[in-house]
């Protein structure tokens, strides 16, 4: 049973603990956040890693008059429970509960709203700008990981903070490893020391007369393997960043709790920029966690016993179909590449970067830069294609705009994870893409319903000529068609046919709306479903057709409302006596929450949209008995 967590309703509850106190709370803080996550799902490993540093943090600030921003935020379980959310954290991630990441609106103790990776800097500094200005004198802390450092966001911030001399901290959580391995120069400077020349010859002269030392020569050769790894540390971090203007301090054990309260008491009043360099270990305190930090570092339930995910098998997902398409396509087609950006596993790469290690590329946590790589590449004749997921391509808006699409350079986005992506929340959902791709020059926006419509649109792209993207959602397709033409440029496929209503859909609203029509037809009304598959161009001559033979037009879509496949029917229709319905999401953040409650909280069940219907144009909703 726990000791001292029910005691823990306040930051000021953590405060009044002794020092002795603080190993046994977090060994609760880890209990606790692996019960909940075994059942409810989440980001396990990063958590386990920083509960010592968010022990240390709480009792040498106090927030919420100090700010602390912790950077993509997947590490701020324990942060919340610290916080006030104690009982709270038991619906983490679940409809109507706590997010998994920070949210100003849960607790004034958030700060600043996170859910990507690099921002916390920037964020920072703006803050303790604010305070300055104000002439307020509370402390600012900004908690980034070593994976986050290969965007170029933090570097940005990195630099002005060096430039302005602002007081404020960044703590460099260092578990040497992000989602995926660390890619780049940056990791690779934090290891260069070891095969530095002068560095070596320094540790071999000392290591060689430390064993001439008589008794303690041998144990003294062991606390220097200890200690080599922090002074390759030292040397090269303390350049770097103090280049940058910031003094540094470091590195520290993360999980010594009496280190890291020394340590944030000495720096967090020095009246300039300081970075503290704290190693941790991702997933400590949990063995299958430690042995595999990326696989839990974002997991679905799963038996905390034995680490093995509850989830069943069931048809293969999206993910899974995208990445063996690549790889038979591979074969085939020399040119083709592959390019991720820190997500290789997440967008299902890892059996093409097995395979074909030469043409696979994972540029880090830098998708602007992945983007740009990627025209690069295609200018030089090569075809890569760019596996991202949705609400992450958002970051490389103007890349994808001017550096692919206004030279209609031939890049393939597989878009993964698009339209609602569940309990990750309003960060992650993937509900933009449709509107702010499908307004880009030269691009092919596309939409399968299917696996098998995914893998059939993969074998289209690869014969195109200019830049084309095809968005599908998280998961196994929810509905399969029985109808496969082959895809055509442009061409949309009329699913059934119908008298009294167009039903039309992109995407994975396809098989909902075929659902729907047959609702629809127990009353008698015969639904025409149209099957877009391309978003950008529209296939507006058979929108056209089936508009004007049914009088009635009713969209659906997985992405908001404005700007959307709605809005581009809306546009081909305009001028026409036509009565069109627009169903898709609302143009505000949506919650987190499993997949099936989100659609119902937001009307799209194949019996929301029979009933939308009804109650627009067929005798109102109460008369529908589907």
């Amino acid at each position: 049973m726990p000791e001292l967590l029910p005691q823990i309703n306040s930051v000021e509850d953590v405060k009044r603990l002794s020092v002795a106190e603080l190993p046994l709370l977090a060994a609760e803080l880890r209990e606790y956040i692996l019960e909940v996550t075994a059942r409810n799902g989440g980001h396990l490993a990063p958590n386990l890693g920083v509960v010592e540093l968010t022990i240390a943090l709480h009792r040498v600030f106090s927030v919420p008059e100090d700010k602390i921003v912790w950077d993509v935020g997947h590490q701020s379980y324990a942060h919340k429970i610290l916080t006030g959310r104690r009982e709270q954290f038991a619906t983490l991630r679940t409809f109507g509960g706590l997010s998994g990441f920070p949210n100003t609106a849960e607790s004034p103790c958030d700060c600043f709203n996170t859910g990507h990776s690099s921002t916390s800097i920037s964020a920072a500094l703006g803050l303790a700008t604010a305070r300055d200005l104000a002439k307020e004198s509370y402390n600012v802390a900004a908690v980034i990981g070593d994976g986050a450092l290969t965007g170029g966001l933090a570097y940005e911030a990195l630099n002005n903070l060096g430039n302005r001399q602002t007081r404020m901290l960044v703590v460099l959580n260092d578990n040497e490893m992000s989602i995926a391995n660390n890619v780049g120069a940056i990791s690779d400077y934090l290891t260069r020391l070891r095969s530095h020349p002068r560095y070596n010859r320094l540790k071999k002269r000392a290591y060689t007369l430390a064993g001439g030392i008589p008794k303690a020569g041998s144990a003294l050769q062991r606390f220097m393997d200890r200690i080599k790894d922090t002074a390759k540390y030292f040397f090269l971090s303390r350049m770097l960043f103090e280049e940058l203007g910031l003094t540094y301090y470091g590195p520290i054990d993360g999980h010594d709790l009496p280190m890291l309260l020394q340590m944030l008491e000495r720096v967090k009043d020095i009246e300039k920029p300081v970075l503290l360099h704290v190693l941790t270990q991702k997933g400590r305190g949990y063995a299958p966690a430690e042995q595999d930090p990326q696989r839990f570092h974002g997991v679905g339930p799963f038996d905390a016993k034995s680490g093995q995910s509850q989830n069943g098998k069931g048809s293969p997902a999206y993910t899974q179909i995208f990445g063996e398409a690549l790889l038979q396509a591979a074969e085939k087609r020399p040119g083709l590449l592959a390019v991720t950006a820190a997500m290789a596993d997440g967008v299902g790469l890892l059996p093409f970067a097995y395979r074909y290690p030469k043409r696979f590329f994972d540029v880090g946590i830098a998708e602007q830069h992945a983007v740009t790589f990627a025209a690069g590449l295609a200018a030089g004749g090569l075809r890569p294609v760019v596996a991202i997921y949705s609400s992450f391509l958002q970051r490389a808006y103007d890349q994808v705009l001017h550096d692919v699409c206004l030279p209609g350079l031939p890049v393939i986005f597989a878009v993964d994870r698009a339209g609602l992506v569940g309990e990750d929340g309003a960060t992650h959902q993937g509900i933009y893409d449709l509107s702010y791709l499908r307004a880009m020059p030269n691009m092919q926006l596309l939409a399968p319903a299917d696996g098998a419509e995914l893998a059939a649109m993969l074998e289209y792209a690869w014969c195109q000529k200019g830049p084309l993207a095809i968005r599908y959602p998280r998961g196994c397709p929810e509905y399969e068609l029985s109808l496969h033409p082959p895809v055509e440029s442009g061409k949309s496929v009329l699913l059934r046919e119908g008298k009294d209503l167009l039903l039309a859909a992109c995407g994975s609203m396809t098989g909902v709306a075929l659902k729907a029509a047959e609702l629809l037809a127990k009353r008698g009304i015969e639904a025409a479903v149209l099957n877009a598959r391309f978003v950008a161009p529209l296939d507006k001559d058979a929108l056209l057709e089936q508009a004007i033979k049914c009088g009635r037009v009713l969209t659906v879509e997985e992405n908001v409302v404005r700007g959307g496949f709605g809005a581009a029917c809306l546009e081909a229709l305009s001028g026409l006596s036509m009565e069109v319905e627009t169903v898709a999401l609302p143009q505000e953040a949506i919650v987190h929450g499993e997949l099936s409650l989100l659609r119902e909280k937001y009307g799209l069940t194949p019996k929301q949209i029979a009933a939308r219907a009804c109650s627009r144009w067929f005798g109102g909703e109460d008369k529908y008995e589907g």
